[in-house]
C-alpha cells in the first residue's frame, strides 16, 4: 500500500489543511478511524462527494472538476478532519471525527454545508449533478 498525499489524478495543490490522500491512503486512515471509533463512544463521519452521469453511475472527474470538489471540501473541514478520494478519479470524500455519537441531524447539517459550499464552485450543469452523502460510522453505545 502506497501512503502519499499527493492526488493522483487531481490537479488540486492543497489549501489550508492540506493535500487530498489518495485512494489508498484514505482507505487505511478511514479503517484506522473507524476501528477507533467502534472501540469507543465516538463516531466518526464519512462525506462522500460524486458527480452523477446516469442513475447510479458517477462520472469520471475533469481535473477542474476533482479540484473544485476538494477546494469544497477543504473548506468545509477542520484540522483534524482529512480529504481524499474514496474512489480515485470519481468519489471524493472526507472523514469527520466527532467528539460524541453524531446525531442524525449532524449528519444532514454536513450534507447541506458540503452541498453549498459545492454549489458555488461548479458551474450549473455539474452543481446539479453533485450528490453529497453522508454516513455515520462507529460509537458504541454504554450504559
Amino acid at each position: 500500500m502506497e501512503l502519499e498525499s499527493i492526488p493522483a489524478y487531481s490537479g488540486f495543490r492543497g489549501g489550508q489543511v492540506g493535500q487530498p490522500y489518495n485512494e489508498a491512503a484514505f482507505r487505511h486512515f478511514l479503517d484506522v478511524d473507524r476501528r477507533r471509533a467502534e472501540r469507543s463512544t465516538r463516531s466518526l463521519l464519512l462525506v462522500l462527494v460524486a458527480v452523477r452521469q446516469s442513475a447510479g453511475r458517477s462520472a469520471k472527474l475533469t481535473d477542474a472538476t476533482a479540484a473544485a470538489l476538494f477546494r469544497g471540501l477543504d473548506a468545509c473541514v477542520r484540522e483534524v478532519d482529512f480529504v481524499g478520494w474514496y474512489r480515485e478519479g470519481h468519489v471524493a470524500a472526507a472523514v469527520l471525527p466527532q467528539g460524541v455519537k453524531a446525531a442524525g441531524e449532524v449528519t444532514h447539517l454536513v450534507a447541506e454545508r458540503v452541498l453549498r459550499a459545492l454549489k458555488k464552485l461548479l458551474p450549473a450543469e455539474q452543481s446539479r449533478n453533485v450528490r453529497v452523502r453522508v454516513v455515520r460510522l462507529g460509537g458504541r453505545v454504554r450504559i
